[in-house]
């Protein structure tokens, strides 16, 4: 991707990224971490359910087809899978480890990602705090992709903490 769509994207981000206490942890030419917590008043179950139904929560702005169905199997080797008509599909991430309620551990990549020489490792922890919960989630990316991966840090970072933005919301939602 051009260092000047990657700096549009990453300007428009800014102006639209939800704030999740989240933040670039580390930058490198051959990989990036970023990641935070986001304060919840919903109690872990509700969380848990919540992030476990992507295609809920996750904006369609950011899913390789518009009109897709996101689902997301917690069996160990699982698939995040998107599905669209015509038979389009993409596999997004993989599940490694599940511990319903508290632990989730996803490897793969997200969006532009998909065409890189990368791999990436998404972690979303729920801890109970009073009667709410905080998430606590990570993303680190390592590999090789031309121009390296320091560019892509804070765009990717502002898409995750706006979807992690729109879980909170979900989750806090009365059904």
């Amino acid at each position: 991707m051009p260092r000047r769509l990657i700096s549009t994207a990453a300007a428009l981000l800014a102006l639209t990224a939800a704030p999740a206490l989240a933040e670039v942890k580390s930058a490198t030419p051959v990989g990036f971490e970023v990641g935070g917590s986001v304060a919840i008043s919903a109690p872990p179950a509700r969380v848990w359910a919540v992030l476990t139904a992507p295609d809920d929560w996750w904006s369609r702005e950011h899913r390789w087809f518009r009109n897709s169905t996101l689902t997301l199997d917690l069996a160990a080797g699982g698939c995040w899978c998107e599905q669209a008509a015509g038979g389009r599909t993409a596999r997004h991430l993989e599940t490694l480890l599940v511990e319903p309620g508290a632990k989730l551990i996803l490897q793969g990549v997200l969006g532009p990602l998909i065409d890189q020489g990368v791999v990436g490792s998404a972690v979303f922890d729920i801890k109970a705090e009073g009667e709410g919960s905080i998430l606590t989630w990570s993303y680190s990316v390592g590999g090789y992709t031309p121009g390296g991966l320091e560019a892509w840090a804070r765009p990717v970072d502002g898409v995750l903490s706006a979807q992690l933005a729109s879980l909170k919301t979900r989750a806090e939602a009365a059904d």
